[in-house]
């Protein structure tokens, strides 16, 4: 009687995790994902369109070596 009742309810148990855990979690990767591509050609459309000026060199030093 007991394992009847379990194997009913695999299939919510499943459904349930796959809810909490699994898409939660490919959601946040495919949103990771998507600002690192923004940020990087972001990233090198800027800095190809300033390629000779001294904003490009600004932002690319550390402010915090001595």
């Amino acid at each position: 009687m007991v394992t009847a009742t379990l194997n009913n309810m695999f299939g919510g148990i499943v459904i349930v995790v796959l809810l909490l855990v699994v898409l939660p979690v490919g959601i946040m990767m495919s949103g990771a994902l998507f600002a690192w591509l923004l940020g990087s050609t972001t990233k090198d459309a800027v800095d190809a369109e300033h390629a000779d000026s001294e904003a490009l060199a600004l932002s690319e030093s550390n402010p915090y070596k001595n």
